[in-house]
């Protein structure tokens, strides 16, 4: 487990001795920390935080790639057949219902990881993500028990975004609890790495399936399996959560709860919503702001684009669900690297990069898109997926450093899923609008541009957090020399 090294400046073993006293056997819990004390964490357990956390954001975006892919087969499945423009509307409708109910998860979920665990919540969580993707596997269709068919698909998609509401806050949380501070942008990075890696894995099956089977297999059975191999997904991802121990952020708080009850008392009172939200206010519009530009840019490439490729650029659907396909391979390639420029630079100069990106190639990149050949689409939005990767790979390690430990879940879960419900999700149906409104098919690109704006003006407000400690957390390190090394260099 991670072990807190209570380092008072100028001692030799980590146990808060004079220099050549006898050095006390290390115990198997964490001591109680003082000022000056450092964080020494389990690289093993730091791995395997980091699998369970992007594993679950794998898995929530396995749903999203099967879901959107193979929406219509589903509309086939679950409505009445007559319209299949209608089918597809009430598909996405129930879709959509998912982003209605984010920010209610958060707001259950977030408080109670700061009041429980985060371990706890992250099970709670992964148990109700795979239930609600695994149900739709198993729902009959529409013309087998006609309304409760679709009655059955909102209820799960609902179940499904509740639960999402408390994932990413959540686990971005406890990567960066549990991460060095020097390595904390790297480790983030895998959490995005995860969420690349779910929606190519959902996408590329249903596009195999599409591939292999009949029309009449895939409407009768072939669309079940996508969503009953959330199960076994589930079942790996809840054991490797029990697995962990809780951050130790959440464990000094914890101590210092119970060796402090009055104080403990008046941190509850004030660590409701109000002190989530308002208490928090300034960095709540941060996460806002950074969420916003990070969800906008994200949701137009890998949500929109292809049906703007298809619908807007009469492009052929296959090829450009396949030119977005290997625009997240490569992204995911590039990730790790983008983390570790976040570590070396800096979180803000990365993010920036992305903003000044966006606004000044926008426009480039769309208008190579429009070009129609498929080398134009590729440069175009691998131009794109490339800028997306500043946002991808540091707002794990940006937005928990927002927000001190106490109320670190809650006030990012909250702000994360306001911003996607109110921007991120809704930019495809506000784009599709503005191009029919205002006949002008550079429009994504106008939008994007105004999101940079929107994400630079937050990057400038916001202070550096690379290789600094969590606010409200000791500085964290992977070996006792570096301990020693940092609270001889806080000695001087």
């Amino acid at each position: 487990m991670p072990t807190q090294s209570p380092l008072a400046p100028g001692s030799r073993t980590g146990t808060g001795k004079a220099p050549g006293a006898t050095p006390e056997p290390r115990q198997a819990a964490p001591q109680q920390q003082t000022p000056g004390e450092v964080t020494v964490v389990d690289p093993a357990m730091v791995k395997r935080a980091v699998s369970a956390a992007a594993l679950g954001n794998a898995m929530e975006w396995f749903d999203f790639g099967v879901y959107s892919y193979i929406a219509v087969t589903l509309g086939h499945v679950f409505f009445p057949s007559g319209n299949p423009t209608a089918q597809l509307l009430s598909t996405f409708g129930a879709f959509a219902a998912a982003f209605l109910v984010r920010p209610l998860g958060g707001m259950v979920f977030g408080p109670l990881g700061d009041r429980i665990g985060r371990q706890k919540v992250l099970a709670i969580t992964m148990i109700m993500m795979a239930a609600g993707t695994f149900a739709i596997g198993l729902i009959p269709s529409y013309a087998t028990i006609g309304v409760g068919a679709p009655i059955l698909l909102l209820a799960a998609r609902l179940v499904q975004g509740f639960s999402t509401g408390g994932e990413y806050g959540g686990a971005s949380t406890f990567i960066a609890e549990y991460a060095p501070d020097k390595k904390r942008g790297f480790l983030g990075s895998w959490l995005e790495f995860g969420t690349l890696a779910g929606y190519v894995g959902g996408a590329g099956l249903v596009t195999l399936m599409t591939a292999l089977l009949s029309t009449e297999d895939l409407n009768s059975w072939g669309w079940r399996i996508p969503f009953l191999i959330a199960g076994p997904m589930g079942l790996i991802g809840l054991y490797l959560r029990l697995r962990l121990e809780e951050t130790p952020a959440f464990a000094q708080l914890e101590r210092e709860a119970r060796t402090k009850e009055k104080e403990r008392r008046e941190a509850e009172k004030r660590t409701g919503l109000r002190e989530m939200v308002f208490g928090q206010w300034r960095a709540m519009l941060l996460c806002i702001g950074l969420v916003l530009v990070f969800n906008v840019t994200d949701y137009m490439l890998l949500s929109y684009m292809p049906s703007y490729l298809t619908s807007e650029l009469k492009y052929d659907e296959t090829h450009g669900l396949l030119v977005v396909l290997a625009v997240m391979v490569a992204m995911m390639c590039v990730q790790p690297f983008a983390g570790r420029l976040s570590d070396r630079f800096g979180r803000r100069p990365v993010i920036a990069a992305g903003c000044l990106g966006f606004l000044v190639l926008s426009v480039p990149a769309v208008l190579l898109i429009r070009q129609g050949s498929l080398a134009a689409v590729a440069v175009g939005m691998g131009a794109l997926g490339l800028l997306l990767v500043c946002f991808t790979a540091t707002m794990p390690g940006t937005l928990p450093a927002l927000f001190p430990t106490r109320v670190r879940y809650g006030s990012l879960s909250i702000g994360f899923n306001i911003s996607v419900s109110l921007f991120g999700g809704t930019t495809p149906l506000l784009v599709t609008a503005l191009i029919g409104a205002t006949g002008n098919k550079m429009m994504p690109a106008y939008y994007m541009m105004g999101a940079a704006v929107i994400g630079g003006i937050a990057v400038l407000l916001m202070s550096e957090s690379a290789r600094k400690p969590l606010p409200g957390s000791p500085p964290a390190v992977e070996t006792e020399a570096e301990a020693r090394q940092l609270a001889a260099a806080t000695a001087h």
